[in-house]
């Protein structure tokens, strides 16, 4: 007897949610890359820029990144292409952002493996929006000012020349948390933030340049939360494009 292939719901997402290769091709997700222009040149996020030559241009380059997202046209070619697979179809985009939309993202393809159909799915999404949580580190905040994303954070701009500022993101709009003096003090901050939360299913954590921090971080993440719950990333160039070269960022998903 001939076994039919059981067709299950594909997850879609576009660059701003920082799905790693890795991790894309581990749960059979397909990411649709965002854009990123400086002056009248365009790059496909991580596709025709990598994320190291991104921040390398961003630090030396006078002219201040813009981002846009994904045409239609973009993720119509990826359905298409999906539909040959399978009828049900589930994006997930520009909800928060970096490893916030990330773990929504993994959870949702963790299901979708698992067997779950998209109303099982969606039901369970609704109900993980309001779990999931992220907090950034900044040596500055003038990258989400030139952008215009500082939102509440704006409380945060001047006479921080000393402060590594900590922000929220939640759809979309970012607000101030704390003002750590220093570096390690973010971190201690970020570590704090993981523990207050009883029921972790998983952690997103991210640099952009600074890999040495996000070492330290995951060591100190380790006694708390189990490493296969660990995911690591870099924010990518749309992100980053508004975050800056700096950035230290940890996400939390609770058990929904």
């Amino acid at each position: 007897m001939v076994k039919r292939k059981v067709k299950r719901v594909k997850v879609v997402t576009d660059s701003c949610s920082d799905i790693t290769p890795q991790i894309a091709q581990e749960f059979g997700i397909t990411v649709v890359p965002l854009y990123v222009q400086f002056g009248d040149e365009t790059y496909r996020d991580n596709v025709d820029l990598t994320t190291e030559e991104f921040y390398r241009k961003l630090e030396t380059s006078q002219i201040h990144p813009t981002t846009s997202t994904a045409t239609p046209a973009d993720f119509a070619e990826v359905f298409t292409k999906l539909a040959d697979e399978t009828k049900e179809i589930l994006a997930i985009t520009l909800y928060a952002g970096a490893g916030a939309q990330m773990l929504l993202v993994i959870s949702a393809a963790k299901m979708a493996q698992s067997g779950a159909n998209l109303d099982q799915i969606i039901d369970w999404l609704w109900r993980a929006l309001p779990r999931v949580h992220i907090r950034m580190s900044f040596d500055t905040l003038e990258y989400l000012r030139r952008g215009g994303r500082i939102g509440k954070a704006q409380a945060f701009l001047g006479g921080l020349l000393k402060f590594n500022p900590v922000v929220g993101i939640k759809s979309g709009t970012t607000f101030p948390i704390a003002r750590p003096r220093n570096r390690a003090q973010a971190i201690n901050f970020l570590v704090n933030f993981v523990k207050e939360f009883n029921d972790v299913e998983a952690v997103a954590i991210e640099d952009a340049t600074t890999p040495d921090d996000l070492e330290i971080l995951a060591g100190r993440l380790k006694n708390i939360v189990p490493a296969e719950c660990i995911y690591r990333s870099k924010v990518s160039p749309v992100v980053g494009a508004h975050v800056g070269p700096h950035v230290l960022a940890v996400a939390v998903l609770e058990y929904v």
